[in-house]
């Protein structure tokens, strides 16, 4: 792109004609800024001028099943809602403000995770834990990796996809025609499969456990579940018994949405891991071969992609 046009004014700022959109993908360790104009996509070093700004927010509770603009009430809502997702709402809350000062005259617009997930039926989402918790609390499955997943669903053609997003962090989603109908993330990020230093899912009565028998504090949990578990307490990928653990849980919770879907037509490995580690993708396939024939495919997640198309859905809407 010609460096007149990264420099020089927005080119349309009408709302309906945001043609050149910076997009902000704040993670608990990395900022990735992109220009994305039409299906194109280029990293940048800062925040560049554009016609609109599209920041991912992981988690938008109940109040935000959409892209929506962003002003100081958005922002406060999405600061409340660090308490549940502090590694990535409390990153990307810094990203809105740094990038709201530098671009003060353009539309800025929050891409949520959990929307991705508003289709989730309800028996894919609830908890059996008292009405209470559910009702006055909010305590349900919203799932994660939304936008990375349905990146991936859009560069594919099948109605039956199994999404295995590998990375630092790791979720398997069920998409039908589209639609997420179940996945491995609940509540918070830290729910399924194991992760790079994530837990995944435990035994609720080992926390009890630790909390009350072994003296933990609540922090002192959370930063061992959080930090110091998943595949670095098993010793890495290069450990069979982590190896083992690791393809053994994605393996299972990739059956678990083959019922779902009644079946698979594609397994889509997306992620550093899920792109890049051969071996893993193999074994987990290999645990599913009674499941019969399906493709395999490695499909490249493009948050971008999708945090743009958010943008110009709350801008035209």
């Amino acid at each position: 792109m010609d460096a007149r046009a990264r420099r020089g004014p927005p080119r349309d700022r009408r709302l309906g004609l945001a043609v050149l959109i910076l997009t902000v993908n704040a993670g608990s360790t990395s900022l990735k800024l992109h220009l994305v104009d039409g299906d194109s996509a280029r990293p940048v070093d800062g925040f560049e001028r554009a016609d609109a700004v599209g920041h991912r927010v992981v988690h938008g509770g109940d109040r935000f099943v959409a892209p929506v603009r962003i002003d100081d009430e958005v922002e406060q809502a999405i600061d409340d809602l660090s308490e549940i997702a502090p590694l990535h709402n409390t990153p990307a809350l810094k990203a809105i403000r740094e990038a709201r000062a530098a671009l003060p005259d353009v539309p800025h617009v929050a891409v949520f995770d959990t929307a991705f997930h508003t289709t989730l039926p309800d028996e894919a989402r609830t908890y059996a834990i008292p009405r209470a918790w559910r009702d006055d609390w909010g305590i349900r499955r919203y799932g994660f990796h939304g936008l990375a997943v349905e990146s991936v669903v859009a560069q594919l053609e099948a109605q039956r996809i199994v999404a295995c997003h590998l990375g630092g962090g790791c979720s398997v989603t069920a998409v039908l025609n589209g639609r997420s109908v179940d996945t491995t993330m609940g509540f918070t990020p830290l729910e399924g499969v194991p992760m790079a230093t994530r837990s995944g899912s435990v035994d609720p009565g080992v926390l009890i456990h630790l909390l009350r028998q072994r003296g933990l504090s609540p922090d002192e949990l959370d930063s061992a579940l959080e930090h110091e578990s998943g595949l670095a307490a098993l010793g890495g990928l290069d450990d069979p018994l982590a190896f083992g653990v690791y393809t053994y849980r994605i393996a299972a919770a990739v059956a678990q949405m083959a019922m779902a879907l009644g079946g698979i037509d594609v397994l889509a490995f997306s992620g550093g891991v899920g792109e890049n580690h051969e071996d893993v993708r193999d074994a987990i396939a290999a645990r599913l071969a009674f499941l019969g024939d399906f493709e395999v495919a490695v499909v490249a997640a493009r948050e971008e992609l999708a945090i743009a198309r958010g943008v110009r859905e709350a801008l035209e809407g």
